[in-house]
């Protein structure tokens, strides 16, 4: 047989047990169908051909034990299992990276410029090499970061410690703490930011966030870490978990993150290339996980990458922490 031909899949029936109880249709069906573009998932759930109890669902359908969902057959490359996998150097990399691992949850220092899962003109994430390393889990994201951020991502190794994690993410008992880099000298009198944010989809089909009245409600809580007048370094709490939150929030002050080519300003990032800074400046320094059936309580940190670390210290003006 030519491996470089495509080959169709079978019709593939499913019956949901307790371990997807509760799951999007799109996330079931993103892990069932590994190799495939999440593009063409949704354009399969659009098209009526993945049905649920014959049925045709929408992709944020959640799922019910006894269900059974049609997967049709789709059209793959042979090879393509071996194009999507990460690489071995990759792989050993994350290993390094665990910062905390037990039985039930994981939590992984991502470096920058890595996906937390598979998109367009993206062959594989983090939770794709995760799953590959921890082969017997059921490994989830219990969040995200995007895909030019570093530090603190949290997995689950079983569903029913992803609903936990999910829940603790939901009441506040979970918190999530950022460093980064702003532009200019960040006012001390502003330590909560409270704007409500909302998604837009523009005309050439990018999804971006801005600020709006109508939007869903949105806090951060700031705390200057160490001020000049060319940038700030500032420790964000995230109290609400909007999609870009911290960027939007640091734009809507007028201190917009160093290295954001989507919401920064272009000015500021080419001074700060000019100090070697060529990144987003948002690290997800640290978790706060509260005791329960899967965790105990604690702390978990993620070292500040180097280009943070160049940065302490030289500014004019160091601020108390």
């Amino acid at each position: 047989m030519n491996s470089n031909n495509p080959q169709k899949s079978a019709v593939n029936l499913v019956e949901i047990s307790a371990a997807q109880l509760g799951q999007r249709l799109d996330n079931f069906l993103f892990k069932q169908l590994a190799n495939v573009p999440r593009t063409r998932v949704y354009r399969i759930i659009r098209k009526g051909e993945v049905r649920v109890n014959k049925k045709r669902c929408k992709p944020e359908y959640k799922l019910k034990i006894g269900d059974q969902v049609r997967i049709p057959p789709l059209r793959m490359e042979l090879e393509s299992r071996e194009k999507l996998k990460p690489s071995h150097q990759l792989l050993a990399r994350l290993e390094r990276n665990i910062l905390f691992e037990n039985e039930h949850i994981l939590v992984v220092d991502k470096p920058p410029g890595l996906a937390v899962h598979a998109g367009s003109g993206v062959d594989y994430g983090i939770i794709d090499a995760m799953r590959l390393l921890r082969a017997g889990d059921d490994i989830e994201l219990v969040h995200r970061l995007d895909r030019d951020t570093s530090g603190c991502l949290l997995l689950s190794k079983h569903r029913q410690a992803l609903l936990a994690m999910q829940a603790a993410l939901q009441d506040k008992s979970l918190t999530k703490n950022y460093c980064a880099v702003v532009k200019g000298r960040w006012p001390q009198e502003t330590i909560e930011i409270r704007l409500a944010l909302k998604k837009i989809h523009l005309p050439n089909g990018e999804r971006r966030v801005r600020v709006d009245i109508n939007g869903k409600p949105a806090i951060s809580r700031v705390r200057i870490l160490q001020g000049s007048k060319l940038y700030s370094i500032i420790r964000v709490e995230l109290v609400t978990g909007r999609t870009h939150q911290i960027r939007v929030h640091c734009q809507a002050q007028d201190h917009e993150i160093a290295g954001d080519d989507k919401y920064g300003d272009a000015e500021f990032n080419r001074a700060m290339r000019k100090c070697g800074i060529n990144r987003l400046m948002l690290h997800a320094s640290s978790l706060e996980l509260p005791r329960s059936k899967y965790t105990p309580e604690l702390v978990v940190n993620a070292p500040l990458p180097a280009e943070f670390e160049q940065l302490f210290g030289t500014t004019d003006d160091v601020l108390a922490t």
